[in-house]
């Protein structure tokens, strides 16, 4: 089991950047094996996996952020980080972190058992 803990969100304008920081309560060794993904859930609408890194560095974007965001992990210190450039309008929504100690860089929700509280990010024109 291990709690997570998002943070970084906030307001930004259109073409602008955020950097989101998920710390995980895990020892080092153990987080090193997790695979780590971002969500996000707009209002009205289902969650979504954003970006996903896998314990071997894999990573894995959804095509709507794909060389926009950038999904990365510190095992030193427990915790990844999704960097979100040339941000838009429909970026906005709630962020969550979430990790599983299984295989595969999935962004399939169903595949994540440790989930976060969110962090909002709102992105104006």
């Amino acid at each position: 089991q291990v709690q997570l803990e998002e943070s970084g969100g906030g307001s930004v304008q259109s073409g602008g950047s955020l950097r989101l920081s998920c710390a995980a309560s895990v020892h080092s060794f153990a987080f090193s094996r997790y695979r780590m993904g971002w969500f996000r859930q707009a209002p009205g609408k289902q969650r979504e996996g954003v970006a996903a890194i896998d314990d071997d560095g894999t990573t894995n974007y959804a095509d709507s952020v794909r060389s926009r965001f950038t999904i990365s992990q510190d095992k030193v210190n427990d915790a990844v980080y999704l960097q979100m450039t040339s941000m838009k309008p429909e970026d906005t929504g709630m962020y969550y972190c979430a990790a599983d100690s299984r295989v595969g860089a999935s962004l399939m929700e169903r595949y994540y058992r440790n989930w976060g509280q969110g962090t909002q990010v709102f992105v104006s024109e």
